[in-house]
């Protein structure tokens, strides 16, 4: 195992620069997820970590090792791709054995890990499987398993469950997280999906357009996102959010088009007029006489809860969630509050939270 530091990273393709200066510090035994949009830059850091992609500027450490010119194959790590990557001629125990083979290490202790593998990953059974002969979840098992049969210092994933389907991609996400929690490998995870970030990671990255808008643990990230990026990325569905200003009339409040008014906590540092968003969690928000006014435009249950969404007289859309089972119709009318503890405020110019 080994932690892995992050220093002033840059990754530039020509005149087109990808990455801006990247600072991350990941720990020992720690299972971070790099989560944003496709184009962020996270698979190419991932694969700089690796090796595979050159360094334009700043440092990369593995185990306190500056591994900017280390060879992929010198550092100690193991990739697991969204491809599988298997061998097609090679039964699942020579899939698993091959990285092995290459080192030239002793059939006995290649055995010996093989098995290993097999039995912490359920694939004992398939090992003299070809991978034509295997579904997609066994296929990323033997991948995971090449990985752990090399022992490394760091795993690295990069989207490996986007081939899968849903209900498959749930059932591999609690089999690598039981998977970490038992070798304890520093492990690094790149996806495009929150919610894999949120349960899966002790730590997330979130990154956008090639810097790092925020780290932490996943409830951190979701109870306090630190601009309105991170608000808007972390969360399904996402947090609704309101463009306005504040007002004072004894006690702060926001107000947002056609005449919403929603109170604020009074702890909030605003003045009067500014400009502000405020975000509301569809999970948050409940019926209330007292509340601002919108019409439900769409009623979708979804069995354990009913999702609504409301447009206000304003025109903004509001995704809200009851765990009660409302019977809302299309077209009706509704009032909608949320508890001022439980609402989020931004700046309206930086977008940076209040």
């Amino acid at each position: 195992m080994a932690s892995v530091a992050i220093r002033d990273v840059y990754k530039s393709f020509g005149s087109v620069e990808i990455l801006h200066g990247v600072d991350i510090d990941i720990e020992d035994g720690e299972f971070v997820t790099l989560v944003g949009p496709s184009g962020c830059g996270k698979s190419t850091l991932l694969r700089m970590i690796a090796g595979l992609e050159s360094i334009s500027g700043g440092e990369i450490s593995i185990a306190n090792r500056v591994v900017n010119n280390v060879a992929p194959k010198e550092r100690d790590i193991a990739m697991v791709f969204q491809n599988y990557a298997l061998y097609p001629h090679m039964t699942v125990a020579e899939n698993m054995a091959f990285s092995m083979k290459l080192k030239n290490a002793p059939l006995a202790e290649s055995s010996e890990r093989v098995q290993r593998a097999a039995e912490i990953l359920g694939l004992t059974p398939l090992l003299e499987r070809y991978p034509r002969q295997l579904s997609g979840g066994q296929r990323q098992r033997v991948a995971m398993g090449r990985a752990i049969v090399r022992d490394p210092q760091v795993f690295l994933f990069d989207e490996p469950l986007s081939n899968l389907d849903a209900k498959l991609r749930v059932q591999m996400r609690a089999e690598i997280k039981e998977l970490h929690q038992r070798l304890k490998t520093t492990t690094i995870y790149v996806t495009h999906d929150q919610i894999e970030a949120m349960t899966m990671a002790d730590k997330i990255v979130v990154m956008h357009d090639g810097i790092v808008e925020q780290v932490g643990p996943p409830l951190e990230l979701y109870d306090r996102p630190d601009n309105l990026f991170v608000a808007a990325f972390i969360g399904s569905p996402s947090m609704n959010l309101l463009r306005g200003t504040i007002a004072t009339d004894g006690s702060a409040a926001f107000k947002g088009a056609g005449g919403i008014s929603v109170p604020l906590d009074g702890r909030v540092a605003t003045s009067a007029g500014q400009n502000v968003v405020v975000g509301m969690r569809p999970e948050h928000i409940r019926l209330s006489p007292d509340g601002f006014a919108a019409k439900i435009a769409v009623v979708e249950p979804t069995g354990s809860e009913i999702q609504i969404i409301a447009r206000t007289e304003g025109g903004d859309d509001i995704v809200a969630n009851f765990r009660e089972r409302h019977a809302f119709r299309p077209g009706e009318r509704v009032n909608l509050s949320v508890d001022p503890a439980l609402l989020h405020l931004f700046d309206g110019k930086t977008g940076k939270r209040l």
